[in-house]
């Protein structure tokens, strides 16, 4: 996992891939700073931090979109579903990559929460909490995409199809108040990350929301390890 991992963090700064993604990324979250925080003079980082997720469901396509689809294209997907490492292990280090890219450009958002707390206050469970179902929430979306990638033979379609998913993902709130049918509605408003997310935007550590996200992580990357191995057979037989 560790070798797969270290290819796969290299890869995304021998290509623009990762340059672009973070540069793109602390660029937006300062602009998006300014408009939320800085024009308006408001010291509310969770606010900056709600902001940012509709920027978080746009590019981590960007950084899902290589990792299985750029195999194939290349033909070394043959070679790393034989491979003597389990496909477990292959989708962690893979997943793990990206998750460390997207933990940079995270971490660089907290340039406007040290301008906040030089010219306010930024209390530090209310940072703690912000950031960690932020980070989760990302991270839920990066596991998403993965999976969804998975299905794709080209990168394009698939960061098409993975900002699809992500954007059905977090309005699906807004189909549950369209749906008559009880139960549907509320199966509907259990999936919606909009709403797992809003008690973290309020400064409240809801442990029902952390541990659905990483129920949501853990069942995305799971179900991509049977994508991988269901295609390791269809090539087998094929073979």
């Amino acid at each position: 996992m560790i070798t797969v991992f270290r290819r796969e963090w290299m890869a995304y700064f021998r290509t623009p891939v990762g340059y672009v993604f973070i540069g793109v990324f602390t660029a937006l979250s300062g602009v998006i700073f300014y408009l939320s925080n800085l024009s308006t003079l408001s010291g509310e980082l969770l606010i900056f931090l709600s902001q940012l997720t509709l920027l978080v469901m746009l590019l981590t396509p960007v950084l899902t979109m290589r990792l299985l689809c750029e195999e194939r294209q290349r033909r070394t997907d043959q070679l790393l579903l034989t491979s003597p490492v389990s496909l477990t292990r292959i989708v962690l280090g893979k997943y793990l990559a990206a998750a460390a890219v997207m933990g940079v450009a995270i971490g660089l958002t907290n340039v406007c929460t040290l301008i906040l707390a030089l010219y306010g206050t930024v209390y530090p469970g209310e940072w703690f909490v912000g950031y960690l179902g932020f980070t989760l929430q990302s991270m839920g979306f990066l596991a998403l995409d993965l999976l969804v990638s998975g299905f794709m033979k080209n990168q394009v379609p698939a960061a098409i199809a993975a900002f699809a998913a992500n954007f059905l993902l977090w309005m699906v709130d807004l189909l549950a108040d369209k749906v008559s049918v009880a139960w549907m509605s509320d199966a509907l408003r259990f999936l919606s990350l909009y709403d797992r997310y809003e008690p973290f935007i309020l400064g409240q550590l809801s442990f029902a929301s952390l541990l659905f996200f990483l129920l949501l992580i853990g069942m995305c990357l799971l179900a991509t390890v049977r994508v991988m191995d269901a295609r390791r057979f269809s090539q087998g037989g094929a073979a």
